[in-house]
C-alpha cells in the first residue's frame, strides 16, 4: 500500500492543494458570471430583516412555548447560531468571508455566534474549465498551452474565491495555479454597496448603534476583502515573509512566479507537505510532533513581536510540515502588522497588567484604540480589574491563551471595548496555535513558549536583547517618577488656575438629576402622544365623512394621514417604554 500523497492546503479560501474526491456540490444563485443587483439586494435585506426578528422574539417571554428559562434561550442562540452560518454560506463569497471575518469579533456578538462562525467553511462548487481558459487568455494575451506545458483541467479543488489547478512550465517546475472565480468584484461590488446600507441602519438603530462604530467595521471589511481578492498583494506578502525568515531553514514558503501572476491569477511553486493536523501522517514520516508544536509557536511569536509582519490565519489548513521537520506557510491573503508605535503602546498596556492597575489598563487601551472613551469609565475599570483579579494570580505557564480571550471577549461584549483588526486576529491566532500545539503534544503550553518573547518585549520596547531587565525597571521607575513629580508639581498651578476662573464665573457646574431628567422627558412625551392621538381620530372622522360624501381621493389622502399619526403614536410609546425600562 503506497504511502499517502501530501497535500498542500490554502486555508482561508478552503482550497485542498492535493487530489480530492468528486463530491457533490449544492448549486448557488450566485455561482455565475453576471448577477442581478436587484436579486441579491432583496436577498440580503430579506436576511436582516429575518434576523431582526429574530433577535427580537428572542427577548419576548411568549414566544418560548415552555418558559423563557435560561436553558431555552442558550438554545434558540444556538439555533440562531447555525441559521446565520448556513444563510451566509448561501449568501456567497462576499457574505462567507464578513462571516469569517465576525468570527474574530467576540467584543460584538454573543460567544454561540463567534463560535458558530469560525465553523464557517466555503467548499463551493468550481466554475468550468473555458471559464478559466477565458480568464487566463485575458489576463497574459496568451493561451494555456503557451504558458504551460501542461495544465490539470480538472481543479484540485474549489472555494468560494477561486480554485487551483495544478501544472507545469516549459521549464519543468512543478507549480500550482490559483485562479479567481468569474465576475467575483462585480460581486463584491454589488454586495458591499448594499451593506454600507445595513451598516448605516445599525449605526442609527437607538440599541445597536449606541458605542458602536458599524461603519467603521464596513470600512475595514471592505479593506480586508479587496485586499484578499488582489492576488498580486498576495504574492507581495508571500515574498516579505520569505524574507522575514530567509535565515531560519525551518521555514519554507512557496516561491510566486511574477512572469505567469496577475490580479485574477497565482503562479507559486508546488511545496507538498503533510498538514500539521495530520498527525499519524507526521508520526509515519518520524518527525518529533513536540518539536514541532515549539516551532509553530516560535514561529508565530517571530513573526509578531520580532518582525512585525504576521500571518492573520494560521489555522492547520495554511501550514504544513516537509519530510525534513521544516514547517511551510500558505496562503498569504490576509496579513497583519504591528508597527513600532503600537508595540510601545502595548508595553504600557503590559506594564499595568503586570502591576494589576486598572486605570493603567483602561488608560492605555484607549491610547491604543482598544477602548472608547466614556463619560462613565466605572462599569469599565471594574471589568478591568475583576479581569486582572482572576488570571493574574496564576502562575503565567498555567495560564491558556483561550481560556484568556473568552474570557475577555465575554467581558468586553456590550462593553466600550473596540478591539482592532490586528488585536483580534493575534488573539485567534494564539488560540488557533495553541489547538494545534495540544493536538501535536498533550502537553504543550503556548503561554511557556511565549515567556521568553513576552520578558524580551518588557525588558526592551524595540526587541532587542541589548537592556537588561534591571535598566528596563530602572527606566520604568524613573518614567513613573517624573509623571508623579510633574503632577504633584503642577497641582498648585492647577488649583490657582481654577479658582481664577470660579472668580471670574468662567466655570459652570452642571447638576443631572436622574429622577427629574426622567419625569421630564414623561411629560414631554406624554404630550406628544396626546397630539398624535387628536391627530389620528380628527384625520380618521375627516376620512370618514369625506367617503359618505363619495370623495375617495381626499378619503384615501385623510386615512393615510391617520395611519401616519399612528405609526408616529406607536413608536413614541415604544420609546417611552424603553425609556422606563432604562431607568
Amino acid at each position: 500500500m503506497s504511502d499517502p500523497q501530501p497535500i498542500y492546503v490554502d486555508g482561508s479560501s478552503g482550497l485542498l492543494w492535493g487530489r480530492a474526491k468528486a463530491q457533490r456540490a449544492k448549486a448557488y444563485r450566485w455561482n455565475r458570471e453576471n448577477y442581478s443587483q436587484q436579486r441579491r439586494y432583496i436577498d440580503i435585506w430579506t436576511f436582516v430583516l429575518r434576523l431582526l426578528a429574530a433577535n427580537w422574539a428572542y427577548g419576548k417571554a411568549w414566544t418560548y412555548p415552555n418558559g423563557m428559562t435560561e436553558e431555552a434561550k442558550a438554545k434558540r442562540r444556538r439555533g440562531l447560531a447555525v441559521w446565520i452560518r448556513e444563510t451566509l454560506l448561501d449568501l456567497g463569497p462576499t457574505f462567507i468571508k464578513v462571516g469569517q471575518l465576525f468570527s474574530t469579533r467576540a467584543d460584538l456578538f454573543p460567544v454561540e455566534y463567534v463560535e458558530e462562525l469560525s465553523k464557517l467553511q466555503d467548499k463551493v462548487p468550481a466554475f468550468s474549465y473555458e471559464q478559466v481558459e477565458s480568464i487566463i487568455q485575458q489576463d497574459f494575451g496568451r493561451t494555456i498551452p503557451e504558458l504551460y506545458r501542461s495544465f490539470d483541467p480538472i481543479p484540485l479543488a474549489a472555494a468560494s474565491l477561486g480554485q487551483v489547478h495544478r501544472a507545469q512550465l516549459h521549464s519543468g517546475e512543478e507549480v500550482v495555479v490559483k485562479v479567481q472565480r468569474p465576475g467575483l468584484k462585480k460581486l463584491f461590488t454589488i454586495d458591499l454597496a448594499i451593506l454600507k446600507g445595513i451598516a448605516r441602519y445599525f449605526q442609527r438603530h437607538p440599541k445597536w448603534g449606541r458605542g458602536r462604530d458599524w461603519l467603521g467595521i464596513y470600512e475595514e471589511c471592505c479593506r480586508i476583502l479587496w485586499e484578499e481578492i488582489e492576488y498580486l498583494n498576495e504574492g507581495r506578502n508571500a515574498d516579505t515573509f520569505r524574507r522575514n525568515f530567509r535565515d531560519e531553514g525551518w521555514v519554507k514558503v512557496p516561491r510566486v512566479y511574477w512572469r505567469y501572476s496577475s490580479p485574477r491569477i497565482l503562479t507559486l511553486e508546488y511545496m507538498p507537505g503533510i498538514k500539521i493536523s495530520h498527525y499519524e501522517a507526521i508520526e509515519a514520516a518520524g518527525l518529533d510532533r513536540k518539536h514541532l508544536a515549539n516551532l509553530g509557536a516560535k514561529a508565530y511569536l517571530q513573526q509578531l513581536l520580532n518582525d512585525g509582519f504576521f500571518h492573520a490565519d494560521p489555522h492547520p489548513g495554511n501550514i504544513a510540515v516537509s519530510p525534513d521537520g521544516s514547517l511551510i506557510f500558505y496562503d498569504f491573503g490576509m496579513m497583519g502588522r504591528v508597527n513600532p508605535i503600537t508595540r510601545e503602546k502595548l508595553m504600557d498596556t503590559f506594564f499595568g497588567i503586570a502591576q494589576k492597575d486598572a486605570d493603567r489598563v483602561v488608560s492605555s487601551l484607549v491610547a491604543l484604540g482598544a477602548l472608547a472613551e466614556a463619560e462613565d469609565m466605572g462599569p469599565v475599570r471594574r471589568s478591568v480589574q475583576f479581569m486582572l483579579d482572576n488570571f493574574m494570580d496564576k502562575p503565567f505557564e498555567e495560564q491558556s491563551v483561550a481560556t484568556i480571550s473568552d474570557d475577555l471577549y465575554e467581558i468586553a461584549y456590550d462593553q466600550p471595548f473596540r478591539f482592532p483588526a490586528t488585536f483580534t486576529f493575534v488573539m485567534r491566532a494564539f488560540s488557533t496555535l495553541e489547538g494545534v500545539g495540544k493536538g501535536l503534544d498533550p502537553e504543550f503550553n503556548f503561554m511557556e513558549v511565549a515567556r521568553p518573547f513576552a520578558m524580551q518585549l518588557m525588558t526592551n520596547g524595540n526587541g532587542s536583547r541589548s537592556n537588561g531587565l534591571s535598566e528596563s525597571i530602572i527606566g520604568e521607575l524613573g518614567r513613573q517618577a517624573a509623571q508623579v513629580s510633574s503632577t504633584a508639581l503642577g497641582l498648585p498651578r492647577r488649583f490657582e488656575d481654577t479658582l481664577e476662573k470660579l472668580d471670574r464665573g468662567d466655570i459652570r457646574i452642571r447638576v443631572r438629576a436622574t429622577e427629574t431628567d426622567r419625569a421630564l422627558r414623561r411629560v414631554s412625551g406624554v404630550n406628544m402622544g396626546t397630539n398624535y392621538t387628536l391627530l389620528v381620530v380628527a384625520f380618521t372622522i375627516s376620512a370618514t365623512i369625506l367617503l359618505v360624501n363619495q370623495y375617495i381621493w381626499l378619503a384615501i389622502l385623510s386615512a393615510s394621514l391617520a395611519v401616519m399619526a399612528g405609526i408616529a403614536l406607536v413608536r413614541l410609546m415604544i420609546r417611552l417604554d424603553r425609556l422606563d425600562r432604562m431607568f
